[in-house]
């Protein structure tokens, strides 16, 4: 009878350590003072500093980057998706004025490539160094039978810190305060399953085709990793008092904002103060979709929202543009007799 191993049922340990060894190098250029020990342990540990901080606060988050990762299966690049998973828990932590202080994730894949998963573990750990904080640890499993051959998903749970006196939980808006949109790379990591199923099924587009008004190929624009604003989010809030922030993820614009308002107060958004990018003007017309239902589904141009005063607003946007964002006064909060609501 032939003896039967781990090997044959799928999961192959020797490349499972060869994925570890390629991965050694990305981890560790993560690192900063507060990371503590050796990478290859069973947990991370993380020393914290807190010089300052009078109550502190520690902050949670988690998500994926979806159907994305799709895209990524079509293209056969894999450098960019980790890029997204970060960006997608790092800036849920701004949004209450959070320093972003490490992260882990997970990588589940039906057959582990090593040199595959090593692509991927560069996007994320190029994501950490661009939001300043250190990659702790994942998890990678192997589960033949489960996923499809060659697709793999990822899951993303950052943590950040801030003072309690520091802390954004929008009690501080106010009817003509000002909305403050700063502009997003595309559509970051909302709404594939709508993009792909206009674009390649109702379109028949393919990935290497230019569309007009494109700088890159279709795939390359699809691929473009989700913006991580935490730097300007961190410099924006050390110089002025943000009453809300709002990252712009699935259910756009209209479902995000009233997440960080008061029950009595809605917004009116001017959808003409900002630039709506290819891209989402693309699926739009190729799928016939309501522009309601596009700003529902799509961040539509804007990835992060700050609600301000309307004394701090052309301040806070010229001080944005110093900084090199695209930045602009899409809106204003308003009184709300009913449910709080997004008016575009």
């Amino acid at each position: 009878m032939t003896k039967i191993t781990y090997k044959s049922s799928g999961v192959d340990i020797d490349e499972g350590n060869r994925f570890v060894d390629l991965i050694k190098p990305l981890i560790k250029s993560t690192q900063n003072k507060n990371a503590v020990g050796s990478l290859g342990g069973f947990s991370g540990a993380f020393s914290l500093d807190l010089e300052g901080i009078n109550k502190p606060l520690l902050i949670s988050a988690t998500d994926g980057v979806g159907t994305k990762l799709k895209i990524a299966f079509m293209t056969g690049k894999f450098d960019t998706v980790g890029i997204d998973l970060v960006a997608m828990s790092v800036n849920d932590l701004i949004t209450c004025g959070a320093k972003p202080l490490f992260f882990l994730d997970y990588f589940a894949t039906s057959n582990l490539s090593a040199q595959q998963g090593a692509q991927i573990v560069k996007g994320i750990a190029e994501g950490c160094i661009e939001a300043g904080c250190v990659l702790t640890g994942g998890e990678t499993a192997e589960m033949p039978g489960f996923y499809q051959d060659s697709e793999f998903d990822l899951a993303g749970f950052a943590v950040g810190l801030v003072d309690q006196k520091k802390y954004i939980d929008g009690q501080k808006v106010r009817s003509g305060d000002v909305l403050i949109g700063i502009s997003s790379s595309g559509l970051h990591s909302n709404g594939f399953s709508l993009a792909r199923k206009v674009l390649f099924d109702i379109g028949s587009f393919n990935l290497s085709d230019k569309p007009h008004g494109f700088k890159n190929n279709l795939g390359a624009e699809l691929l473009t990793p989700t913006r991580i604003y935490v730097k300007t989010a961190l410099e924006i809030t050390s110089n002025f008092d943000i009453h809300a922030i709002s990252h712009i993820t699935g259910g756009g614009l209209i479902d995000n904002i009233p997440r960080v308002i008061p029950d009595n107060l809605s917004t009116e958004i001017d959808s003409s103060s900002f630039d709506f990018p290819p891209i989402m003007k693309l699926i739009m017309d190729t799928g016939n979709i309501d522009k309601k239902e596009m700003y529902r589904t799509f961040n539509c141009g804007i990835g992060l929202v700050l609600i301000v005063s309307k004394s701090d607003s052309e301040s806070v946007i010229s001080h944005l543009e110093k900084i090199g964002e695209k930045a602009f006064k899409i809106g204003e909060v308003i009184e709300s007799k009913g449910n709080k609501r997004v008016i575009i």
